[in-house]
């Protein structure tokens, strides 16, 4: 395991901080910031234990954030507790292959996912929202559904997922953008905690490393959270969401297509 020293740590709060701030505004893109300033930031070698550290780190962020949302009224419980429970399981399948694929390679596919998902959020800007958005068993198929092949994806890639999971509530709700924000935490804690277990398995997580982030992350998520609120009428949440996607996307393109 690579020694981290004094410095490192202190990016690794920063980091925290950036990633925590990003997981309380749009619900979403915690770890696929966290694996890159993991790596080119704090200086962390092995991609996996990037991922595997993140993983953890951006699990508890995400909790913290949850409870900045639920204090607000955002998180509808149910639909969160669905989705997370299906996605638990994808997230063991995924992560379990995930750990075996090169580290590099992962980055730069997931980087093409997040345009997708970015521009389909772009052109879903003025669906109609349910205010009362909930789950039963008209849609719980659909929600379960989306739930499964995003822990999936979420295990493969070594993310939280939140890219994916507040379309994928979107889509099978149709709650409002604030709404899948806030109840998309529950999911990302949920298939973190289960990526990041899979990973220490195999030892790839650095835990010094993942207790800094995580402290620097509380106190970004709780701006976040005060942002995110500010910003959920008109869109406005929805398009900040994806303009980060593909800023990051392009990132992480141009650094893993480099690394290749």
């Amino acid at each position: 395991m690579q020694v981290i020293d004094g410095l490192h740590l202190f990016l690794g709060g920063l980091s925290g901080i950036l990633v925590g701030f990003t997981l309380g505004l749009v619900g979403g893109g915690g770890s696929i910031l966290a694996v890159p300033l993991m790596v080119y930031l704090v200086g962390v070698k092995n991609p996996h234990v990037a991922i595997g550290t993140s993983a953890f780190a951006v699990a508890a962020n995400a909790a913290t954030g949850l409870l900045q949302h639920a204090r607000a009224g955002h998180v509808v419980w149910r639909c969160g507790l669905m989705y997370a429970a299906a996605g638990i399981v994808g997230a063991l399948a995924g992560s379990t292959l995930g750990k075996n694929f090169d580290g590099q390679k992962l980055l730069f596919l997931f980087a093409l996912v997040m345009i997708v998902v970015g521009v389909v959020m772009l052109r879903g800007r003025k669906r109609i929202e349910s205010q009362g958005a909930e789950c039963h068993r008209q849609n719980a198929p659909k929600v379960l559904g989306y739930g499964l092949g995003t822990g999936a994806f979420s295990g493969f890639f070594g993310i939280g997922g939140g890219f994916l999971i507040v379309p994928g509530l979107i889509a099978s709700t149709r709650m409002p953008m604030i709404n899948a924000v806030g109840t998309s935490l529950v999911a990302v804690t949920a298939f973190g905690l289960t990526t990041a277990f899979n990973y220490a398995v195999s030892g790839l997580v650095d835990w010094p490393l993942a207790a800094v982030f995580i402290m620097g992350g509380i106190l970004g998520g709780v701006g976040g959270t005060v942002v995110a609120k500010r910003m959920s009428g008109a869109g406005t949440l929805t398009s900040v969401f994806a303009g980060l996607i593909f800023v990051v996307a392009a990132y992480m393109l141009w650094k893993s297509w480099s690394a290749l």
